[in-house]
């Protein structure tokens, strides 16, 4: 089946084009948001301003949750909060006819997991030291170690595959249910259909999120029993 239409193609027909057209659109918006929320900051919040403080009191306390303090939490909250943006706007986008979905493309879901691999390793290493993180990768028993390093390594890497993979084969196949919807039935059914695609476009941001918390806990957080 091919493609609907798209506002991209009128400027440029190919898939390149529309990728980064798309990406640069989200970015925008994002922009626009952020600026919109601190323009006139108020002590009793308004608007732009409340919603953008409720999503950034609820990013924290998912941190809080996940790293067990608030100083470890609001010190990631820049990184996470928005990746939480960017992956959201990028899945809500394609919900509108016209526009694509950038996380529909694994050139950016791919990045952004190698962003948060390379992170939480390097924030692992600079917290614990170089000996130290990577001798938690051995396990607790000794004799163990020559079997429990390679997994573990597998392990770490594997975690690129799945951050990528899941968020961009939930949101690839969203984009083609919607475009099936859209070609067999396009006035009726859609509708329930975007009230289920724009909860997946949260949820699919929210595990991002949590996940990349997550790691990140795991990794200055170790344990002296570990």
């Amino acid at each position: 089946m091919k493609d609907l239409f798209l506002f991209s193609s009128l400027l440029d027909p190919s898939h390149t084009f529309s990728y980064f057209f798309h990406l640069a659109l989200v970015i925008f918006i994002a922009v626009v948001i952020a600026i919109m929320a601190t323009r006139s900051m108020q002590l009793v919040p308004r608007g732009m301003q409340n919603l953008g403080e409720a999503f950034l009191e609820g990013v924290l306390s998912m941190g809080k949750d996940t790293l067990g303090n608030e100083k470890d939490a609001r010190k990631y909250l820049p990184l996470v909060a928005t990746l939480g943006i960017i992956i959201f706007f990028s899945n809500i986008i394609g919900i509108i006819p016209g526009f694509h979905s950038p996380t529909a493309s694994l050139n950016l879901t791919l990045s952004l997991a190698l962003i948060v691999f390379i992170y939480y390793h390097f924030e692992g290493i600079r917290t614990q030291g170089v000996v130290k993180y990577f001798s938690h990768f051995m396990g607790p028993i000794k004799f163990l170690a020559p079997l429990m390093f390679p997994i573990e390594i597998v392990s770490h890497f594997s975690r690129v595959i799945s951050l990528s993979f899941r968020l961009f084969g939930n949101i690839k196949g969203d984009d083609l249910f919607l475009m099936v919807i859209l070609a067999l039935v396009p006035y009726v059914a859609p509708l329930p259909a975007y009230v289920l695609l724009t909860f997946m476009a949260f949820l699919q941001a929210f595990i991002f999120m949590i996940l990349t918390y997550v790691y990140l806990a795991g990794a200055v957080k170790i344990e002296e029993d570990h």
